[in-house]
C-alpha cells in the first residue's frame, strides 16, 4: 500500500529521530544534564535558547551543505551542543563542565521522554504498509541508545552522524536511505524538525518532505508545516514541499 503525497504517492517514509520521533532539547534534559540537584531551569528560558540555538544549527548545516562552511560533522554537532548549553545559562562556561554535560546530553540517564503522537503514527504507517527508517546527526551509540530507551525499533535506523559513510544532510546519505527503505527518493517522504538543512536539504535530495515544527521556530512557514504526527497523512496529501518567509538563502 501507498501513503498519499498531493496527486502521487509514497511507499515510505523516512524520520529524523532527535525531536521529530525522540525528545532531545527539553528543558528536562538539559535540566538533568546540567543540574540535576537544581538550581531550577526556566522553562521559558530553556526553551527560547533552544530554538536560537536551533536556528543557528540549521544555518550551518546547509552552510556546509552548500559548500559555504565545511560539511557539519559530528564535532560540529558537539559544538552546537556547547552553544545551546551557554545559550541557556547566559555566558560560556568551562571546558571541563561544558564537556562533562554535552557528555551526559548525547547518553542521558533515567526516565527518557517520550513523544505520545509518535507510537499511533508509527502504527498507523505500519497498518498501511509503508515502510519507515531513520535518519539522525546523532552518533551511532546515542541513537541506538535513545531508541532502546524509548522502545523504538533500533532495526530502522538507517543513517547517524558517524563518519563510515555519507551523513545528512549531504544528498547521498537521503539516497542511501532511500534505496535501503526499497524506494526511489521521489516515493519517500521526509519529516525533519529543521527548516533548510531537513526539509529544503531532502527536497534537493529528490524526496518528498514535511517540517514537523515541535519547538514551533518556524511560524512563518505557510506550507508542508505541522505541529504534531497526528497531522502526517493530512500533511503530506496537501503534497505542497514547505515553504516560507524564513531567510531567502538560509544563511
Amino acid at each position: 500500500m501507498t501513503l498519499r503525497y498531493g496527486a502521487g504517492e509514497v511507499d515510505a517514509v523516512l524520520f529524523d529521530l532527535d525531536d521529530v520521533l525522540v525528545p532531545f532539547h527539553t528543558p528536562s534534559l538539559w535540566q538533568w544534564a546540567w543540574h540535576p540537584q537544581g538550581p531550577l531551569l526556566g522553562e521559558r528560558r530553556v526553551r527560547a535558547a533552544v530554538r536560537r540555538s536551533l536556528k543557528l544549527w540549521d544555518r550551518r548545516r546547509w552552510q556546509g551543505l552548500t559548500g559555504r562552511a565545511p560539511p557539519a560533522d559530528l564535532p560540529a554537532f558537539r559544538e552546537h551542543l556547547a552553544h545551546t548549553l551557554w545559550a541557556i545559562s547566559g555566558h560560556p562556561l568551562p571546558v571541563p563542565e561544558t564537556d562533562a554535560v554535552v557528555r551526559r546530553i548525547l547518553r542521558p540517564a533515567g526516565e527518557v521522554e517520550r513523544y505520545p503522537d509518535v507510537a499511533p503514527a508509527l502504527a498507523r504507517l505500519a497498518g498501511q504498509g509503508v515502510r519507515v527508517g531513520i535518519v539522525t546527526p546523532l552518533p551511532a551509540e546515542s541513537a541506538r541508545w535513545l531508541l532502546h530507551r524509548t522502545g523504538l525499533d533500533g532495526d530502522i535506523l538507517l543513517g547517524t552522524g558517524d563518519p563510515d559513510g555519507p551523513t545528512v544532510p549531504d544528498r547521498a546519505a537521503f539516497r542511501s536511505a532511500a534505496e535501503r527503505l526499497g524506494a526511489p527518493p521521489e516515493r519517500v517522504a521526509f519529516v525533519g524538525d529543521l527548516f533548510w538543512s531537513d526539509v529544503r536539504a531532502a527536497a534537493r535530495a529528490g524526496l518528498a518532505a514535511v517540517l514537523l515544527d515541535r519547538h514551533e521556530g518556524w511560524p512563518k512557514v505557510q506550507a508542508g508545516r505541522m505541529i504534531t504526527l497526528d497531522a502526517l497523512e493530512t500533511t503530506l496529501a496537501e503534497g505542497r514541499a514547505a515553504s516560507g518567509e524564513e531567510e531567502a538563502d538560509g544563511s
